[in-house]
């Protein structure tokens, strides 16, 4: 009885094959090309930073339709209560550029040094009646940020400084 031969093979992976070939599809269809931004939901991070954080979290509201968010972290999941907690929100903008923001009360926390680590001064400026520090980063970006009680607020990006003022003033309580 010849148990291993190349038909046999052929047969054991064949279901395989097609297997794969069809979440190839699937995932194939699934997609837009005519637009490849995928818009997530912030709403359960924001909720569940709210619940750990030891400040009053500030997040963004009332952004024109053309803002979408494209990308959410936190450490929430991680974290218990009195511990630092970080949410970090991304967002492609009507100028069709990024636009980040980042608020924590742990000043070693990645999505904060990332940005702030090595930026230069450039000034202050004012946002919807709060004055920000603005800075420029390694990579050339503006970024904006200030602290709010125990946490550090940043706002920086590739987008146009107009979009990140609008960013920033568009910071609410949650």
């Amino acid at each position: 009885m010849q148990r291993f031969t190349a038909a046999n093979m052929i047969r054991s992976l064949l279901p395989l094959v097609l297997v794969c070939l069809a979440i190839v599809g699937v995932t194939a269809l699934r997609q837009n090309p005519e637009d490849p931004i995928r818009d997530v939901e912030t709403g359960n991070a924001e909720r569940a930073v709210s619940e750990l954080a030891s400040y009053p979290l500030l997040v963004p509201r009332g952004l024109s339709d053309g803002w979408r968010a494209t990308s959410v972290r936190t450490n929430a999941g991680s974290a218990s209560t009195g511990d630092p907690v970080t949410l970090q929100i991304g967002w492609y903008t009507p100028g069709e550029e990024y636009a980040e923001y980042v608020v924590s009360d742990d000043p070693e926390a990645g999505a904060l040094t990332d940005v702030l680590d090595h930026a230069t001064d450039d000034g202050t400026q004012q946002v919807a009646g709060d004055t920000w520090q603005r800075l420029t980063t390694q990579r050339g970006e503006t970024a904006l940020t200030r602290a709010e009680g125990t946490a550090t607020l940043v706002v920086s990006g590739s987008a146009s400084d107009d979009e990140l003022a609008t960013l920033a003033g568009s910071l609410q309580p949650y």
